[in-house]
Parts: C-alpha cells; structure tokens; sequence
C-alpha cells in the first residue's frame, strides 16, 4: 500500500490526492509536518518538502508533485488527465505549472505563511499589507481563470485534465485560508462547485488544520 506525506493545507499534496482519488489508487495518509525537520522524513526527501508517497513493498519513493502525478499518469491506465493530442497535453501541463508556480507563489505561498505558518510555527500576527497583495493577486489570476472557462469547458479544453486537478487544489488552501473573494468571477465559482461535489474533492474539504478555521462557505458546494 502507498503512503503518503502530507499536511491538511499542503496545495501539492492536495493536487496528489485529487489525482489518485480520480484514478481509484489506494493510499494511507500520513501526517508530516515539513518546518518540524524530522530525521525519518529527511531520510525520505533530504529536501524537506512534502508530499511524498512511498511504497516499501516495492522500495519505491517518490517526491514532487508533479513527478508523483506524471508517475501515476504513465501506470494507472484508467481516468488519463493529460491525454490528447500533444498540443493538447502541451496545454495541460503549462496549466498546471501556471498554478503550481505563478498561483502558488503570488497567492497560496504568501497566505500559508501569513495565516498558518505564523500562527503555528513563528507565534507572530500576520502581515495585512502581505495579505492584501496576495488577495489582489488572486483577483487578478481569477480574472484570467475566467476567460479559460468561457472560451473551454475545463482549464485546459473540452475534458477535465490535472491543470483542472492543479487548480482546485491551490484555488481550496487559498479559500480555506480566506484569501479568495468570489465576487465578480461566476465562470470560477461554478467551476469550482462542480469540483467541490466530486467524490475525490470530499475527504478534502472535511479536513482542519489546527487552530485555523476555514469561512462558512468553504465546505459547501453551493455557495
């Protein structure tokens, strides 16, 4: 059986979890807190990032998200998310690293270490200029969002893909985290509603991080 490494607010452990839910992969979570630098997990991932699976059956480790996705894209025939032509999956994956890279970095980056990671680790308030900026940023890359879903049934085309698996995943940290104001992008909220209602959205949302509580809203699918 695989394991995996993760944290409840862990955007690419998220996006792991939402793949392997997809393609019906079996798994046992385990709770890794990445800052605490723990001797066993460095042995697994000497960088100290999570998420990492691994299989000791097989004497399998794998680390990055992405890598870990690509992995289970190439042994996991059923439910493919970067299929097409390579134009196509060309598309998929540049969606993708959009959200683990630009999204993550203007957005998630700046609200986990303001609203979790200070609160956790540092035992200092967060930064509200910080987190205005990083709310503005997301305003604008919604906004971008929004175009994707007029002009596309999914981020990436006419099917569900992982750049629509990367999205989801950022899109509920950062609303977990109180960062995203719906207002104004229709297109993103119904998106993400639909997402919300999937079987492999469901364990996500009703996880808790300590000591923070995520709206009202958040665990609703219509809202």
């Amino acid at each position: 059986m695989w394991q995996l490494y993760q944290f409840p607010l862990c955007p690419f452990s998220r996006k792991v979890r939402l793949l392997l839910g997809e393609k019906g992969v079996g798994y046992d979570l385990v709770r890794e807190s990445p800052w605490t630098m723990r001797d066993e997990f460095l042995d697994l991932n000497p960088a100290g990032t999570t998420p990492v699976m691994v299989d000791e059956e097989k004497a399998i480790t794998l680390i990055d998200s992405q890598a870990i996705c690509e992995y289970f894209e190439e042994t996991v025939e059923k439910f493919p998310l970067i299929s097409g032509t390579a134009a196509g999956r060309a598309e998929v994956r540049r969606l993708t690293a959009f959200f683990d890279q630009v999204f993550y970095g203007d957005v998630v980056g700046p609200l986990l270490h303001e609203r979790m990671k200070k609160r956790l680790i540092e035992r200092a308030p967060p930064d509200a200029r910080i987190l205005r900026e990083a709310m503005k940023r997301a305003n604008v890359h919604m906004d971008y969002m929004d175009y994707l879903l007029d002009h596309r049934s999914w981020m990436a085309g006419g099917t569900l893909s992982l750049a629509d698996i990367a999205a989801a995943a950022h899109l509920s940290v950062a609303d977990y985290l109180g960062g995203i104001d719906w207002a104004g992008h229709e297109p993103v909220r119904r998106w993400y509603a639909g997402f919300k209602s999937r079987p492999s959205f469901r364990p996500l949302l009703s996880e808790r991080m300590e000591v923070i509580t995520p709206p009202s809203h958040y665990e609703k699918p219509d809202f």
